[in-house]
């Protein structure tokens, strides 16, 4: 059986695999929302895009739902950290995504345009807040969050809300923003034809060079003006959960001395940067699925930069450096890991095979005839 060092291990891959899968298809999901009124003209056009998420947008959004639920048992200290810490953004986030079951739901229950038009604009905010917040959240974990922990191991939370809005967070929070958009774009021209199509292809045009250069300003923000903390003693990564026992420096060798020291690290932003970039060209032309892929392959690739960037800190205090929760000191017992690894082992794959046969049955172009034709089924 599994040592507690690498079962810790296995687990930060687990939540990060959950993680990624979460932006990869909620990530279009929101774009999608986002994109609603600018690229619908007509009441017919938006029912068709909203329809090529229609049969899919709940089951994408339970990988934020597992994600939550991961970092509860693995992660208590970082769940009740952020939860406890960053209550009012979190709380955003989830009125934000009420509008979106609703807005799905009901909007086309009325035959009425004002009506139609309310919930088209609530489903807009249901896509285009959470990425922001997101990219905010991702923004602070980077800079560090004002928090620290007593002799009781207490977290106790030192800043506000209107803190987490620092240039830097609010940067990160547009280029989240640009992310899925430019991500669902893609998905809607995939999986649209005519005038829908031509649109996205216009957005992809737009939002391919306003992505890139906004994760350009960020990555190059973090490598020359961004100090990385640095652990100069701690127990074994073996050792029982204690976050005090180890001492951390606020100023580090740096973000760039970090992937220079393991150099394959550089795939990753190099993937996310690239990946976008052939996403941009080949989606301006005729390609659907490898365009898609493209943008999926940019999205791994920045989700794992920001892993790789805060290994092995979890949680960064920017006010008392020694209370940073690390993937070594802010784990759960050995016994609840192993048990959560082997139900996980079980069930994740079949989440994954089930979500494959669901995409496969569903795909395909949707037109304003199957929406006109299946009025009664479809929103």
């Amino acid at each position: 059986m599994f040592d507690y060092e690498t079962i810790r291990v296995i687990w930060w891959v687990f939540i990060g695999v959950v993680g990624i899968a979460f932006v990869l298809t909620e990530g279009f999901d929101f774009g999608v929302s986002t994109l609603l009124p600018f690229i619908g003209k007509t009441d017919v056009e938006r029912r068709v895009i909203i329809n090529t998420v229609g049969a899919t947008w709940e089951g994408n959004q339970v990988w934020l739902v597992l994600l939550g639920g991961a970092i509860f048992a693995i992660w208590p200290a970082v769940y009740a950290t952020l939860f406890s810490g960053l209550y009012v953004a979190m709380l955003l986030v989830l009125f934000a995504l009420f509008f979106r079951p609703a807005g799905f739901d009901y909007r086309s229950k009325v035959e009425n345009p004002t009506w139609r038009n309310a919930w088209d604009w609530a489903l807009f905010l249901g896509g285009t807040l959470p990425p922001i917040l997101i990219g905010v959240l991702v923004g602070n974990l980077i800079l560090g969050l004002p928090f620290h922990l007593d002799q009781d191991l207490r977290t106790f939370y030192d800043g506000s809300f209107w803190a987490l809005l620092s240039p830097f967070a609010l940067l990160c929070g547009v280029s989240g923003l640009l992310l899925t958009t430019f991500h669902g774009a893609l998905f809607l021209k995939w999986r649209s034809e005519d005038v829908i199509h031509d649109r996205a292809v216009l957005a992809v045009e737009i939002l391919g060079p306003m992505l890139i250069a906004a994760l350009s300003a960020v990555l190059l923000w973090i490598f020359i003006g961004i100090d990385r903390p640095e652990i100069t003693q701690m127990a074994g990564t073996g050792a029982p959960s204690n976050p005090m026992h180890k001492t951390v420096i606020s100023n580090g060798a740096g973000w760039i001395a970090h992937f220079m020291q393991y150099p394959w690290m550089w795939l990753a932003p190099l993937a996310g940067l690239g990946g976008f970039g052939m996403a941009w060209w080949m989606g301006k032309g005729e390609s659907r699925m490898g365009a898609f892929l493209c943008s999926s392959v940019g999205v791994v690739g920045i989700a794992l930069t920001v892993g790789f960037a805060l290994f092995p800190f979890l949680l960064i205090s920017s006010t008392d450096p020694n209370s940073s929760l690390t993937l070594w000191d802010a784990s759960s017992s050995y016994s609840t890991m192993v048990l959560a690894f082997w139900i996980t082992v079980i069930f994740l794959p079949i989440v994954l095979l089930y979500t494959r046969f669901v995409y496969r049955i569903i795909w395909g172009s949707v037109t304003e005839a199957s929406v006109l034709q299946d009025s009664h089924t479809l929103y």
